[in-house]
């Protein structure tokens, strides 16, 4: 196990009507005027958007509102947020919605504090300071509520590109499961496959002597494992929801990544789909984890095995673990599928043609050198090739 150091001051409101303490917390955590941001209009039309609001203004706390975000969140109304804080004198930013919503709100909270382009952060510069930001979580996927990470598209381009600090991490979340009860079944399925691969991208690893991490991470896979068909079979199942919006948090919030090196490549490949055709980052994960997994296993495939045992109830090979290392991704692909997801590029909506542009944006953008690290090197052939994989 690696040295490393863990942060992780959120505070935590979990389950029913929770909502209603939203002005309490932005009291407590020092709010006076708030930025509430927030999507399209399901906050408005499901009456959440009013409660919360409504407990503001119980609180004697003051705020404006910016909606209009959109999945994969565009650089434009992160300018448009950024200009409307520093006009308002806003101190604190509350994000209700999903993750596309809370990592808008971390942009515009690390603008708001800076003199230069916003962009600068998700170009590499550490983001050292920002406004305080709280979440109302309505659908569990991203983890960006427990998270300081923050993946925002700039529309000059559609480049697609993220950035994480402790700065970013919220300082209290909502989580009421009963608010993911409406979604409908492809984003709840997209949100399932995003949570798992946030796990899988920290479960390949090329640290020795994990297990507790390991342990984690395998536990969390399961339930995701029992829990995603319960809620496709039944949308209404509290329980379910409440295990899969919890799953989601613990996912990403780096309890699990501790300790470790971690992959990101599957991530990174993805993000330039949903960047150029605006798919849903959980479906386009879907199509290209099992590619990515199949390319990169031979690198350390006794862990590509061990999952496929320990996860996916696959009978271990040791004569050819090879074998049992594509049974577990083939199972995972085939979980992914059942529940509603995309399993290639023409149900995601891309084409084939692309490949190449998909390839030079990926490996030579934003500073990069033609190659793409993690859990191994993938150089510009490699990330084609995978990208094929897919097709």
């Amino acid at each position: 196990m690696d040295n490393f150091t863990f942060w992780s001051p959120t505070f935590f409101s979990f389950g029913k009507d929770s909502e209603s303490q939203a002005g309490e917390l932005v009291k407590r955590f020092g709010g006076s005027k708030v930025l509430v941001h927030f999507g399209g209009k399901s906050a408005k039309n499901s009456g959440l958007l009013d409660r919360v609001e409504k407990s503001l203004k119980e609180a004697g706390v003051d705020f404006v509102e910016l909606g209009g975000v959109k999945p994969n969140p565009r650089s434009g109304l992160v300018y448009e947020g950024i200009e409307l804080c520093k006009k308002e004198n806003v101190d604190f930013i509350l994000a209700v919605g999903g993750g596309s919503v809370i990592d808008s709100s971390k942009a515009i909270a690390a603008g708001a504090l800076y003199e230069g382009d916003f962009w600068d952060f998700y170009d590499g510069k550490p983001v050292e300071k920002a406004l305080p930001v709280g979440t109302v979580l309505t659908i569990a996927a991203a983890g960006s509520e427990g998270s300081g990470d923050s993946v925002i598209t700039k529309e000059e381009g559609m480049l697609k590109r993220g950035t994480g600090s402790n700065a970013l991490r919220p300082k209290f979340s909502i989580l009421n499961p009963a608010l993911t009860q409406t979604l409908p079944p492809y984003q709840t399925a997209a949100g399932i496959s995003d949570i798992m691969a946030h796990l899988y991208e920290r479960y390949l690893t090329n640290t020795k002597e994990v297990e507790v991490t390991d342990r984690m991470i395998e536990a969390l896979l399961l339930t995701m494992k029992h829990e995603g068909p319960r809620v496709i079979a039944d949308p209404d199942n509290y329980e379910a929801r409440a295990n899969i919006m919890w799953a989601g948090m613990m996912a990403h919030n780096n309890s699990c990544g501790v300790g470790r090196s971690q992959d990101w490549s599957s991530h990174n490949i993805e993000h330039e789909l949903s960047a150029l055709y605006d798919c849903a980052h959980g479906a386009g994960l879907a199509v290209t984890m099992p590619a990515v997994f199949k390319y990169v296993m031979n690198h350390d495939v006794m862990r590509f095995a061990k999952v496929a045992v320990r996860v996916w109830g696959c009978q271990m090979d040791f004569d050819h673990p090879e074998v049992t290392a594509l049974e577990g991704i083939e199972a995972f692909r085939s979980f992914l599928i059942s529940l509603g997801m995309p399993k290639n590029f023409e149900e995601l909506g891309a084409k084939e043609e692309d490949i190449p542009k998909l390839v030079e944006t990926l490996c030579r953008v934003n500073g990069n050198n033609g190659c793409i690290y993690g859990f191994t090197t993938l150089n510009e052939e490699d990330c084609t090739k995978i990208y094929q994989m897919m097709v």
